[in-house]
Formats: C-alpha cells, structure tokens, sequence
C-alpha cells in the first residue's frame, strides 16, 4: 500500500517545534506573533517544496492549492489545521494535520498520482484564541461566520490589533476569506483526550463534535472583615463563586459522562487574605454533543443563578463569551475512515471532539469530518503532549487513503 515518507514527517513537526519558543524555552507561537511568522514561514516553505501554488487570505489563512488543467473547474477536496499555539504548548496539536496535509499531497506527487478534483491544504489563523477572541477564527471567517473587518479589528490580550500584526509579519492576505469551495474537508489531529490512550485504539473516526458555551458571571458581594463579621451576616461572592464551580461539577456527575463544565478562570476583589471577597469574576465552559442537552445545562445554570442571589443575597450579571453548536460530521467521510483503518490493520473507533477545532467551522460549507490519533494519557496545551510515531505515522497513512478516495472522486 501507498505510504507517506516517514522520516520527512517526523522531521518536519520535530521542526516546526523548534519555532516561536520563548526566552524560557516555552513554545509560546501566538497568532500573528513573531513565533508565528517563523512557523508560517516553514510551513510556506514546505508548501513551495511540494509544488503548491501558496495563497494568503485576509484573515491570514494560508493555502498550498494542488490543481491541474484537467480538473481546475472541479470543487477541491480541502485538508489542514492550524500552528499557532498556547502559551506553553506541546508540538503536536494542529501542527501535525498541517504538516500531514503537505506530506500527503507531496507523496500522491511523488506517486504520480493525478487527482480528479484539485487538493488544497490550509493553515487557518488564530484557532487556539489566546491572543485574539475569538478563537477557530480564521476558519471561522472563511466558513462565513464572522466578517473578515470584524475580525482583523479584534484587540489583542496585549492591546495590539490583529489586522496590523498580520500586516507587520507579512501575513496580510488581498484575496477574501471563503474564495474556495471545499468538495468535503477533513482534518487530521491528536485526540487531545484520553479515550484513544487508555482502551488502546490506533484511530479515530471522529463523527461529531461538542456544543460549547462559555460565559463570563461577575457575582457582587460586600466586603468586609475576615475575623468579625459572623457568617450568618457575610454577603460572600468568593463563597457563590465556589457554589456555582460545585453546582456545575454536580450537573456533568448526572449527565452520565456527557456534559463537561470547567471554571477555568477566576479572579476576586479586593483578593485579600483577610478580607470577604466583594467581588467574584470567573468563567464557565459548559459542553455538550447533543443541543437540547446543552440548552439544558444553560437554563440549569441561569436558573440557579437566580436561586443564588436569593440564598446568598448577591448580585449576578452574565455575560456571553462564546456559543458554538455542536457539529454533525458526514457520515460518508466517517464510513471511509473506518474502512481506511480496516485495511491497514489499525483498531478503530467513532468519537466526539470535546475540543473546538477547524473543522466545526468548515462543516458549515461542506461535508467535513476528522481522524484522531492517540495523545498519551490525554495531555494537551501542556509541553508533555506526546503522540507515539507510529500513531502519528499510521494516522498520517489512513489520511492519506481518505484523502486519495475523495479527490478521485468525479
């Protein structure tokens, strides 16, 4: 069977590893970041390397587009991820479908294989979100979901603008957001979880992808002594705070494994050792696969918000930081996957995203859907991520099949 050049995978993410590291020696490759111009600029490199024709968007998406006369006028297949990073990241998440993408298409060259449809492979901006809200949101843009003025207006976590930083790297595309149509897109990544680690699984078919809702709650309280106010007379947003972390972690036990909530951020006023916090301002990450389920776990949480400044005599506000709806794969690009892994030998099985990804957002133009491969004990956006190279290169081998099954598709 047809096999992608091993040594020349591993090399390149080992790599693109290497860049955007900061003086601590922590990969800190935010977009639009001098790390991130250095990363974009292998990547570029390597598209030139494998014959692409490189195309930068508005939003900063970069494209390696494989067409010939015989099949320009077709809809491409579309393949990719992203390379920016947390702060502190692992080498693998979106770095490796990129890289893959690029091999793939390299070795189908090599081959002499001649698609029926063009095969395009992409690099979207901004998809971890740590420098600019939104994140996913260079594909975001290119699936329609945001305009490209809104989005390169975006200020970042250091007061710069988004628009201005791509234009400062070299990154600031002229041709608009969404200029191709994908025939189907699909996306190679690490599992980031650890289902695929613990039950041994070689592959992923992943088959849909979680609903996320994040909000911003500001809970009001009083400050106030530490040692002589009674509790029967505190007004305590530290103590509602926790209440809500404990009534969120209490709503995913009864959902039977199915909704997750994390409070990931938290921060009091006036944080002092001897004082009542006045002030409690943190975050809630709630998701589910299933939309009703998620509508749920909304209305749950908005109703015991209101109970809790009753109870606890605060005051709430609630603010909207992110909604996406849980994604539907194509269940002809699942099927395949499957298929590809029984051929090659490799265990498989369906899976839910938990994680937000590229491809929730180019769902909305085509059928899409994903290949996981192992993370080791599902440790991601940590620099312990690690994915074995023979999961990363048998994940690579089952993309490449799908990848040929759908641009020979007429």
């Amino acid at each position: 069977m047809l096999s992608i050049n091993e040594e020349r995978l591993l090399e390149r993410i080992n790599a693109l590893g290497e860049t955007g590291k900061d003086a601590d020696g922590r990969r800190v490759r935010l977009a639009a970041s001098d790390g991130d111009k250095d990363g974009r600029d292998m990547i570029v490199s390597w598209m030139k390397d494998a014959g692409l024709e490189v195309v930068v968007d508005r939003i900063g998406n970069i494209f390696g587009i494989w067409e010939t006369p015989e099949n320009r006028d077709k809809a491409p297949l579309m393949v990719g991820s992203h390379i920016d990073s947390v702060i502190d990241a692992g080498k693998y998440d979106g770095c490796y479908g990129v890289i893959a993408g690029i091999e793939v298409i390299k070795t189908l060259k090599e081959q002499g294989y001649v698609p029926e449809r063009p095969i395009v492979t992409g690099a979207f901006t901004n998809e971890e979100g740590v420098r600019y809200a939104p994140d996913m949101m260079g594909s975001l843009v290119y699936a329609g979901g945001l305009s490209a003025e809104e989005a390169l207006a975006a200020v970042g976590t250091d007061g710069t603008i988004l628009g201005e930083e791509l234009k400062r790297i070299g990154y600031e595309g002229t041709v608009e957001p969404g200029f191709i149509k994908p025939y189907a897109f699909i996306e190679l990544h690490i599992e980031q979880g650890p289902i695929m680690d613990v039950e041994g699984v070689q592959i992923g078919a992943v088959e849909n992808l979680q609903g996320i809702s994040w909000q911003r709650i500001t809970i009001e309280g009083a400050a106030n002594h530490a040692g002589t106010t009674p509790t029967a007379l505190r007004i305590d947003a530290g103590l509602a705070a926790a209440k809500v972390n404990v009534f969120l972690r209490e709503r995913c036990l009864q959902s039977n494994g199915k909704t997750v909530a994390t409070v990931g951020c938290i921060e009091f006023e006036p944080n002092a050792v001897n004082v009542i916090p006045s002030k409690a301002v943190f975050t809630a990450d709630v998701r589910n696969p299933d939309e009703t389920k998620l509508k749920e776990e909304e209305q749950a949480l908005a109703d015991y918000l209101k109970e809790l400044e009753k109870t606890d005599k605060v005051r709430i506000h609630t603010e909207r930081l992110v909604r996406f709806e849980p994604v539907l794969f194509d269940e002809g690009i699942v099927t395949c996957i499957e298929k590809a892994a029984k051929e090659r030998g490799f265990s498989c099985r369906r899976m839910t995203s938990g994680a937000g990804q590229d491809a929730q957002m180019i769902a909305r133009m085509c059928p899409t859907a994903m290949i996981f491969v192992p993370s080791v004990k599902g440790i991601s956006h940590n620099p312990a991520e690690f994915t074995p190279d023979k999961d990363l290169l048998a994940g690579a081998n089952v993309f490449l099949d799908v990848v040929k099954d759908f641009s020979s598709a007429k």
